[in-house]
């Protein structure tokens, strides 16, 4: 099927690349023969190759060679999986080209799409911020013997070293803003100081309408905050504990006054404060570029990253950095895009089961990130889990035989809550035709299986219907 096998040669070449543009790296990529093993490859596959940023360019998605799929050959496929109408899952498949719907099941219907919400949010984001915005964190002159830790919002930041093969761009590094830092007081004769914080540049609630109150003890996410070092955990050296800080402006000032300490200044933790504009600036750090984050947030399903890219939104809006000014930024770009029909969200990450977007919605918002026309979105098709091979979609997923042949040819963002499960992304077909598709199950009252969302997006990648 060399249709097949070119297009997703194109595709695997422009997953690996967005993030070779973001670190400055170009990623040499699969030979275009075959597809990806399910098995993720060792890092030594993976071979990494300085070159200019400028010099990457990203593609659109190949929409393939093949023919769209006949829709009742299609529909045959997935109505034998769904089991009839009274199956509790709503779906579509659509040409990735044209955006034409070629199978549709309450396609039109909104539902609790879970971490799905998380392709509203970095469409909208890419869209307004653009891939290469970074997120600032500032120390600045406070008033008498303060300083003031000032939060932009980088989810990023991080007290931890780097950690050589990491896999993403260097994170903003609050050590080396304590250095900076220590340089410029010893510099102007300061030894001694407070540091207070500034996490105004969000406002409103820290949780959103509809989060249940398990998600921060749980450590699904730590309280929203505009200024958090390490996401808020508690341990984050340590990957098995998901605790979360209760106040994470309060601990990061805690933390950089240690930091600081280190580096020969006498620090002790201060007060919540409001750093003038005109305040002397005496270090800074950034977070990686926007293309990264996203690419992140999507394929490992970050509820932290996706919380502060959707405020992202909301300020290059020139609204509030609150959960409902952030919501409505997102589907304000969304309609400028022609998407927003089905979107309707309370938070960025997905975990309000209050959200409702459509299948159709999902579908048209991936293909949109695929096509030649708003290159600016492509890390949302790059930062997509490979079936079988990465983040989400990692095994064991797609490795038993019912979905294995979606196994390196299906794309997609999962989604999970109570009751529900949900699956958008991409797929080549048999005939090296490029799909979208979305499927939702379940209403939150009972179990669903992810597995039968595997199922399905496999016919799908499997469907020589043309």
């Amino acid at each position: 099927m060399p249709g097949r096998g070119r297009a997703l040669a194109v595709l695997s070449l422009s997953l690996l690349n967005v993030f070779a543009v973001a670190a400055g790296l170009a990623v040499v990529k699969l030979t275009p023969d075959r597809r990806l093993s399910p098995q993720p490859p060792s890092v030594a596959a993976r071979d990494l190759v300085r070159i200019a940023p400028s010099s990457a360019a990203i593609p659109a998605a190949d929409p393939g060679s093949g023919r769209p799929p006949d829709p009742s050959a299609l529909a045959g496929r997935l109505s034998a999986l769904i089991g009839g109408p009274q199956a509790k899952i709503n779906a579509v498949v659509v040409d990735a080209e044209s955006r034409r719907p070629l199978y549709e099941l309450r396609a039109g219907q909104p539902a609790t799409p879970a971490s799905t919400t998380k392709l509203a949010t970095s469409v909208a984001a890419l869209a307004s911020a653009g891939p290469a915005h970074r997120i600032t964190t500032r120390v600045v002159r406070g008033t008498g013997d303060g300083i003031i830790l000032v939060g932009g919002g980088d989810p990023t930041l991080t007290a931890l070293p780097p950690r050589p093969g990491a896999g993403h761009p260097p994170y903003a590094s609050l050590t080396d803003l304590a250095r900076q830092t220590a340089a410029a007081l010893k510099a102007s004769g300061t030894g001694q100081v407070r540091v207070d914080y500034d996490a105004s540049a969000y406002q409103g609630p820290r949780t959103a309408a509809g989060w249940k109150p398990n998600y921060l003890p749980d450590g699904e996410l730590a309280p929203v905050s505009a200024l958090t070092v390490d996401e808020g955990r508690v341990a984050p050296s340590d990957p098995s504990r998901r605790t979360r800080v209760s106040d994470p402006p309060s601990a990061a000032a805690r933390e950089f006054a240690r930091l600081l300490a280190k580096n020969g200044v006498s620090a002790r933790a201060g007060r919540s404060t409001v750093a003038q504009k005109e305040a002397v600036q005496l270090g800074a750090v950034q977070s990686p570029p926007l293309s990264a984050l996203v690419e992140h947030l999507l394929t490992d399903s970050d509820n932290d990253v996706a919380e502060a890219v959707a405020r992202q939104v909301a300020i290059k809006l020139g609204r509030p950095a609150t959960f409902a000014d952030a919501a409505q930024a997102v589907r304000q770009v969304l309609a400028g895009l022609g998407v927003a029909e089905g979107v309707s969200v309370n938070d960025g990450s997905g975990l309000s089961p209050l959200n409702r977007i459509s299948p159709i919605a999902l579908a048209r918002i991936v293909s949109l990130a695929a096509g030649g026309d708003h290159p600016k979105l492509r890390p949302v098709i790059t930062g997509l889990p490979i079936a079988g091979f990465s983040g989400t979609l990692s095994a064991p997923r797609y490795t038993v035989a019912a979905s294995q042949g979606g196994a390196g040819m299906v794309r997609a963002k999962t989604g999970t809550l109570a009751g529900v499960s949900t699956l958008a992304g991409l797929a080549y077909d048999a005939d090296g035709r490029l799909l979208a598709f979305a499927f939702m199950a379940g209403d939150g009252k009972g179990p669903v299986d992810p597995g039968k969302l595997d199922q399905l997006a496999a016919a799908v990648a499997t469907c020589g219907c043309g």
